[in-house]
């Protein structure tokens, strides 16, 4: 059986066995190419730094960096269906996605070193430009490598539960990765006094980083590649890549689930983007963290992450995709909204040990909870990847994670935007920042959190809501692939007998 419509097995090497009638990879393969997940979680681990460092340690006003990001952000706009429409077309004898990722992988750790490394006095100006031309090339590289993994991901596997799993292999080693750089970050790189607050720390921090990044992503290629070169290959010519991109988004936006998805995914971003940038600000100036202990913290985050990604692959295999992933979100809205609300109203006010405590018990639940969607979402994604096969006769993967990838870093880059302008809209001490052990008004602090936790919630709710027009349940998606494989199987007689 050919894993895909149109698609006919490379005339050079063999392909996995099409007799099965479900792909799965083997132990091994889902091993290797998790350590792709490292490019996009790292990506996502180092946008609260950046946010913090060109605010509170460079000078710049937050609303001076929340429209450098958005600009940044528009770039996805135009890069994102473009790299996946180029992924979905490409015809190489390694496939459709691995010479992309070779080019993505190298490139992405250069410009998170640059992102971090903007030369001694810049004026204002020119700094606001450094950071809008380093954060595109970030994001431009990043997803020349991402989309193609993801994609490549759906492609590995075909049953419903095989998908979960394929994407529980990357929420755990991206969370695994997004820990080993937080222990880097607090107890290498910014440990010390003045911690995140001093300025070289930094460029040696962005150099770190981006090493990291490219050997994990080197690693996934090394690993994957024969798996992936071995994978039935296209036997339909490529579209033409700027006539047929639009017909393409057209077709990808007529799919009712994955425009369930897409939003879903922008409103539950625009939650991670607002709270995560704001995270630094909130650990320092409110609860007067050490980096020490903001290391504890964000390792219990992460660490429950871990721990909730197989209990979400279990899950996932009882109840459908989408039910454990609104269980999850509702958990992380949870988690914002109680400590956060208490904080704002004046009824609790710890800082340090006691604060920390408190913190670690309270993200190591929204942790929990965010597993689930870690899990649910690439692998709802790929199922409707599968419907727009049936509905359209077409795969689509590099689009449909187009579309994910474009709602994450775009509704994160958003929530960044909301975050600069915020922190100029509550009067935040642009000096605060660059003062150990500064002093904030209690009104400011009160604000923040509020902004921090409760204000990002309220983007989970809708992100729930619009959940509710996915409709790939298992039992649409058996129905989709009984019906795929019996029209693969006539598409492989046809191309055999020509």
């Amino acid at each position: 059986m050919a894993v895909a419509e149109n698609f006919v097995e490379a005339p050079d090497i063999a392909a996995p066995p099409h007799e099965q009638s479900e792909l799965k990879p083997p132990i091994g393969v889902k091993l290797v190419y998790a350590f792709g997940q490292a490019i996009e979680s790292g990506y996502l681990v180092v946008a609260g730094f950046v946010f913090f460092y060109y605010t509170a340690v460079l000078g710049l006003s937050g609303s001076a960096v929340g429209v450098a990001l958005g600009i940044s952000m528009c770039l996805d706009a135009v890069m994102d269906p473009l790299i996946g429409s180029i992924s979905d077309n490409l015809r190489t004898r390694l496939g459709r996605r691995l010479p992309l990722m070779l080019i993505g992988a190298p490139l992405t750790g250069l410009a998170l070193w640059m992102l971090f490394s903007p030369p001694l006095g810049l004026q204002p100006l020119l700094l606001f430009g450094w950071l809008v031309m380093s954060k595109m090339s970030l994001r431009g590289v990043a997803s020349l490598y991402n989309l193609p993994y993801a994609a490549l991901g759906a492609e590995m596997a075909s049953g419903y539960t095989e998908r979960a799993s394929v994407a529980a292999y990357r929420g755990f080693f991206g969370v695994a990765i997004s820990l080993v750089m937080v222990i880097l970050a607090y107890s290498v790189f910014f440990a010390g006094q003045g911690g995140l607050q001093v300025r070289a720390h930094y460029p040696m921090f962005g150099r770190g980083m981006g090493l990291l990044l490219f050997v994990c992503g080197a690693i996934c290629l090394v690993g994957v590649w024969r798996f992936a070169k071995r994978l039935p290959q296209p036997a339909t010519p490529a579209a033409p890549l700027l006539s047929g991109l639009p017909r393409e988004l057209s077709e990808v936006f007529r799919n009712s689930s994955f425009r369930a998805l897409f939003a879903s995914a922008l409103l539950f971003w625009m939650l991670a983007g607002i709270n995560g940038a704001l995270n630094n600000h909130a650990y320092i100036f409110v609860w007067k963290l050490q980096p020490q202990q903001i290391q504890f913290v964000s390792m219990s985050f992460y660490i429950s992450i871990m721990v909730g990604v197989p209990f979400a692959r279990l899950v996932i295999a009882r109840v459908e995709k989408r039910t454990a992933c609104m269980l999850g979100l509702g958990v992380v809205m949870a988690s914002l909204t109680v400590i956060h609300g208490l904080r704002a109203l004046g009824v609790i006010a710890p800082t340090g040990d006691v604060a920390m405590w408190m913190l670690i018990a309270n993200v190591g639940i929204a942790g929990f909870g965010l597993a689930f969607p870690v899990v649910a979402y690439p692998a709802m994604m790929a199922d409707a990847a599968d419907e727009h096969e049936m509905l359209f006769g077409a795969r689509r993967e590099g689009l449909y994670f187009a579309g994910l990838g474009f709602a994450a870093k775009a509704a994160s880059g958003l929530g960044q935007v909301a975050a600069g302008f915020a922190l100029d809209a509550l009067h935040f001490p642009k000096a605060a920042g660059m003062t150990v052990n500064a002093v904030v008004p209690e009104h400011v602090l009160r604000l923040l959190i509020l902004a921090w936790g409760p204000f990002a919630a309220l983007f989970g709710v809708g992100s729930v809501v619009a959940l509710a027009w996915y409709g790939v349940s298992r039992r649409r998606h058996a129905e989709i692939a009984a019906r795929l494989r019996v029209s693969r199987a006539v598409e492989l007689s046809a191309a055999r007998t020509t």
